[in-house]
């Protein structure tokens, strides 16, 4: 064998590799290396074609994003029309339906149905060559659609050449392609951050990246798809039943829906529409109905088309949900975490059979960009338990009394201030240890191991003593009058001897570090390395809230915010320095903390080391992170030996980064930290890193 034929043959077992795991990943929801691995496979097969571009094929996995954006979307002419489907709305159509058929067959027994989900999201054609993908197309307007081939390759779930020996010289298979309700969330959540416009549902979302002349942004997306049916096929003879044809296209690399079934009779269709419609809600995509098509496909053949829709399928859809009703008023909310969110109140309307009242907006930025007003008309979406949302508004029938809705200055709910910082579209309730709606969020946060560290005083605990009205702040905890042995015995799952244990690591926590109450505190975005940075550039507790003291003077003298003074703590920047001094400067959380540290007998350790003498550790001019599973130690211990040496640790490789400390199944943060040209140390290099640096 040559060179040249060892190095093709080298590139096409690469590519059969790269396709069993994408086939794992994407069809199967059972990946079997971790994304490292299967990274590192691309990028060697990407390196081989570079090197070799004549090997480089149509089908190969490098090519799933490839090509410079579309300047416009050419038509594909189907080989099969793509028919949509009538409709069922109830038992009564659905069983006028089977006696049309059983009608036009002449049969007398009940006739069996495949039965499948109705996705909601986008019919596509896809047309395979010899087993090779060639062309994808929309349904357009049934005889030809717009070709989206540079987007469907981008999908991981979508072969780009089918498998096995025995294959059609040509084939049209179709499918739905959608965006799964995780997919869907994220990106949404994304957009809002990025303070871009959101989709109103995975359809919409799923329809628009479709659309996309540019693959990279399709890409990007997380779509997906389940194949149903096939159109036009030469060479090759298709089985018998169209449940068969499904096993078919799984053998061929499709993924089809799991829940797919076979019924008997309009009983059996009913019971399936019953069970998918409880079910509804927990699915992991979305879907607005069931599909039943007569299962032999020689009858199907028989019963032929009426206009744009064959005679042996039909949609059996749920009720709608989405409907349109009227803004009352909007009330403001506050979250665990203090975030303060808009929600509608609705003239009540049925929607999916439940009468909403309520509807949330997300967060100022979203009711600003949707320009919801009370008063307005909207359209209002729900989907199963989760809260619904008002989609749009109905601007064609916004009268001249409708009012703007503003962001309050205080919190609804215990009066302190509301902020948002710049940049972000969530407001904030900055009264964290004194609002009563982020109670058990700051309680479970300030007993937490790298907090207080109050081992026994768990959530379920936290919990009956909220409820029971013996905890209100921190402060509480160390309050003999409501947490004592009395109390705590009589809280349920709790004994003497628990009860005895809590109050003794509640002793024990008496006694703490500076940057481990500044972490307990639940200050938004100080976390325990910018906690430990605070810690020792002030070395105390007064000395920080001095600092706020003296720039709040300053601020009110110049009439300007001068967070400089904080700023010039290492990890702290402008966003986090607002924080905490919104926090500092809260008189609710002052006096939490003067209760603390006083009748509640809390003693910080003032930090004998400065920042001067830092900066002498030997690691104190590098930054850290610790990713995967180490065996001689844990990461906290890991990250606990490199900050007791000087060094920084963070959550995320950048390039600031100077070492990546690497144990077993890393993910992400390797490939990132390859990319960017990071260090990296297996676990026995940092074991010996740390013994070398030591002072």
């Amino acid at each position: 064998m040559t060179a040249l034929a060892e190095i093709k043959s080298s590139i096409e077992e690469l590519r059969r590799t790269i396709e069993q795991h994408e086939r794992h990943y994407h069809v199967l929801d059972n990946p079997i290396i971790p994304d490292v691995e299967f990274d590192k496979l691309v990028r060697e097969l990407l390196e081989l074609e570079k090197k070799y571009p004549d090997l480089r094929t149509p089908e190969s996995p490098t090519q799933r994003v490839g090509g410079k954006p579309m300047a416009q979307f050419d038509s594909v002419q189907h080989g099969v029309a793509m028919l949509s489907l009538d409709n069922a709305f109830s038992v009564d159509q659905l069983v006028r339906f089977d006696e049309r058929i059983a009608a036009r067959l002449d049969l007398s027994d009940a006739i069996d149905f495949s039965a499948e989900p109705k996705l909601d999201g986008m019919a596509i054609s896809i047309r395979y060559v010899d087993g090779i993908l060639v062309t994808a197309a929309t349904r357009g307007d049934g005889r030809s659609g717009e070709d989206v081939t540079h987007n469907i390759k981008t999908i991981g779930a979508v072969p780009l050449h089918l498998q096995g020996d025995n294959l059609p010289a040509e084939i049209e298979i179709r499918g739905e392609v959608f965006m799964p309700r995780k997919g869907f969330e994220a990106l949404n959540e994304a957009a809002r951050k990025a303070g871009e416009k959101t989709f109103a549902n995975p359809r919409n979302a799923t329809a628009g990246s479709l659309r996309q002349l540019d693959p990279q942004i399709a890409a990007a997306r997380p779509l997906t798809i389940f194949a149903y049916a096939v159109g036009k096929v030469e060479g090759y003879a298709l089985p018998q039943q169209h449940s068969e044809l499904l096993s078919l296209l799984a053998e061929w690399g499709f993924p089809v829906c799991p829940e797919n079934a076979v019924v008997t009779g309009v009983q059996g269709c009913s019971e399936y529409f019953e069970r998918i419609g409880e079910r509804r809600d927990s699915m992991p995509y979305e879907i607005d109905g069931v599909v039943f098509k007569v299962n032999d496909l020689d009858k199907q053949e028989q019963l032929g088309f009426v206009s744009r829709a064959p005679r042996w399928a039909i949609a059996h859809k749920f009720p709608a949900q989405e409907q349109v009703t009227v803004v009352n008023a909007v009330d403001w909310q506050v979250g665990r975490t203090g975030a303060v969110t808009p929600v509608a109140r609705l003239e009540p309307v049925e929607v999916g059979g439940v009468v909403v009242s309520n509807a949330t907006l997300h967060n100022i930025d979203e009711l600003e960009r949707k320009d919801v007003r009370v008063g307005d008309t909207v359209s209002v979406r729900r989907a199963g338990d989760v809260i619904p949302e008002v989609v749009s508004v109905i601007k064609a029938k916004r009268g001249k009394n409708t009012r703007r809705v503003k962001l309050p200055k205080e919190c609804p709910v215990c009066g302190s201030d509301v902020s948002r910082a710049e940049g972000e579209a969530v407001a904030r309730c900055n009264g964290g240890l004194y609002c009563s709606a982020q109670r058990k969020e700051a309680l479970n946060h300030f007993v937490s191991r790298r907090a207080l560290d109050i081992e026994g005083l768990g959530s379920k605990l936290i919990d009956q003593l909220v409820e029971a009205e013996m905890l209100a702040t921190p402060a509480d905890i160390f309050d003999v009058d409501k947490v004592n042995e009395s109390v705590l015995s009589d809280l349920e799952r709790m004994g003497k001897k628990s009860a005895l244990n809590v109050l003794a690591a509640i002793e024990t926590s008496r006694d703490t570090t500076l940057a481990r109450f500044l972490y307990s505190l639940g200050i938004r975005e100080v976390g325990e390395a910018t906690a430990l940075s605070l810690a020792d550039h002030f070395g105390g507790l007064a000395q920080l809230m001095a600092c706020v003291d003296e720039i709040t003077d300053q601020s009110l003298k110049s009439g300007e915010l001068i967070n400089e003074p904080l700023e010039a703590v290492s990890d702290v920047g402008p966003i986090v320095a607002e924080h905490i001094r919104a926090f500092f400067s809260e008189d609710h959380n002052r006096s939490v903390i003067a209760h603390l540290t006083g009748d509640g007998g809390l003693r910080i350790a003032m930090v004998e080391t400065s920042q001067a003498a830092a900066i002498e550790l030997p690691l104190a001019t590098q930054s850290f992170v610790v990713t995967g599973t180490l065996k001689s130690m844990t990461r906290d211990q890991a990250k606990e030996k490199i900050r007791t040496l000087g060094g920084k640790v963070t959550s995320s490789v950048s390039k600031k980064t100077d070492l990546l400390v690497c144990g077993e199944n890393p993910g992400s943060k390797l490939t990132k930290a390859e990319a960017l040209g990071v260090t990296v140390m297996d676990e026995s290099a940092f074991s010996v890193f740390l013994a070398n640096s030591r002072v």
